[in-house]
């Protein structure tokens, strides 16, 4: 099978979608290896900036853009919109050129499923919509003027699904709304737990987190980028609600760009929680287990959104008590037994830190449950399993396809 994947991300780079995606076309290139399948061919598009990789089995193809365009963050950005043009132009070009020996499938990361159903009517190529987030949600979510023409984006959306062999949302509320749009089939493919092999477990808590790190500390950690969706602002002022009555409570905030710690440093120059935190920058995959694994507390405070952060999946691994916000971006994972959920407000918030914070039971408790279940779920091989369960079906649509079409001409 000849198939062209398109993703619209900088690549490669330590984050939630690229992360996938890159998990995606190693377990395409095992499933479809030229030594079963002499057609067996992978192209993967991308934007240009991202760390150098190699992945046996893909050609990596990256759209040139004006070093302008550079610094593409997490989200909707016209910045991305613009990149996205100049991808569009770019994979309609390999098409036009591979049109003697056409791909047979188009794997299409979010927004670039508009630019395969354009393939589709121009080149006749059936796709994939690998379904991160809802896009009508992203974009009104983003920009206020959005909202009026909801109904319109949500059209859109499901234009995209209609035309499309199949969808692969990565959560059950996008499953929710690729069936209720039409889909001809969807297969969850769930993000996994992207604990590594090797990591510093075997290092201490000081030499992890830092010589500020006293043994009676009690670390609440939050891991990811630092954009307004994540709910950092949110974190902070639960925080600052507790940290008095928890001298010993420390948070630990690890992620964001440097412009995005400053910004977050200067509006809470003055509260109460800035004597108690500490933002650590980006920290290399390697180094996720232990983090997660050296923390009491892992907090997702994400106030948007309907998509689970990937993150979580890492956070429930390893084994450390989660708390989270009760909205359906963590409740479609998360539950009562496997962490503490909380409202989206600074009082809730706090009170389920405060709750954790009190209560060493109940974090061994949940930690031990999440566990668990991680294991079982969000691992690895359920994610290569899922993704070869959508491409049989692929499979078996493009053959009765081919089936139907020959039928046809010999009428």
């Amino acid at each position: 099978m000849k198939i062209l994947v398109i993703a619209p991300q900088p690549f490669f780079q330590e984050r939630g979608t690229p992360i996938a995606v890159k998990m995606a076309v190693e377990a395409l290139a095992k499933k479809f290896s030229p030594t079963t399948n002499p057609r067996a061919h992978i192209d993967l598009i991308v934007y240009k900036e991202g760390e150098p990789i190699k992945i046996p089995g893909v050609t990596i193809c990256r759209v040139n853009y004006p070093r302008w365009l550079q610094g593409i963050r997490p989200g909707i950005s016209w910045k991305k919109l613009l990149c996205d043009f100049l991808l569009m132009i770019y994979t309609f070009k390999l098409l036009w050129r591979s049109r003697r020996k056409q791909y047979d499938i188009i794997h299409a990361v979010e927004e670039s499923a508009f630019i395969a159903w354009l393939g589709k009517k121009i080149f006749k190529i059936p796709y994939i919509y690998d379904m991160d987030s809802s896009l009508a949600l992203q974009l009104t979510e983003r920009w206020w003027w959005c909202r009026p023409i909801l109904s319109i984006l949500q059209y859109l959306e499901g234009v995209a699904i209609r035309g499309s062999l199949a969808v692969a949302p990565v959560c059950d509320a996008l499953h929710v709304i690729a069936t209720s749009h039409g889909s001809r089939s969807n297969v969850l493919l769930r993000d996994i737990s992207l604990l590594p092999n090797s990591s510093d477990e075997s290092l201490t808590r000081k030499e992890i987190f830092g010589d500020d790190v006293k043994p009676t500390d009690t670390l609440i950690l939050y891991v990811g980028n630092l954009e307004s969706y994540q709910g950092i602002d949110l974190l902070l002022q639960a925080f600052a609600s507790i940290c008095k009555s928890h001298p010993d409570a420390q948070l630990i905030i690890v992620g964001g760009t440097p412009e995005s710690i400053a910004a977050y440093t200067s509006r809470y120059a003055f509260s109460p929680a800035m004597m108690q935190t500490r933002f650590l920058g980006p920290r290399p995959i390697h180094t996720l287990a232990g983090l997660l694994k050296n923390a009491d507390i892992l907090v997702s405070p994400r106030t948007k959104g309907n998509n689970t952060p990937m993150k979580i999946y890492s956070y429930l691994h390893s084994g450390t008590a989660v708390l989270a916000t009760a909205l359906p971006t963590h409740t479609q994972v998360l539950t009562d037994e496997i962490a503490v959920l909380a409202a989206p407000t600074a009082t809730d918030f706090g009170a389920g830190l405060k709750r954790l914070l009190e209560n060493p039971d109940l974090r061994q408790q949940v930690g031990s449950a999440a566990r668990s279940l991680a294991e079982k779920l969000y691992t690895k091989d359920a994610f290569e399993e899922q993704l070869s369960s959508l491409y049989d079906i692929v499979q078996q649509q493009l053959g009765s396809t081919e089936t139907t079409t020959l039928a046809v001409e010999n009428q």
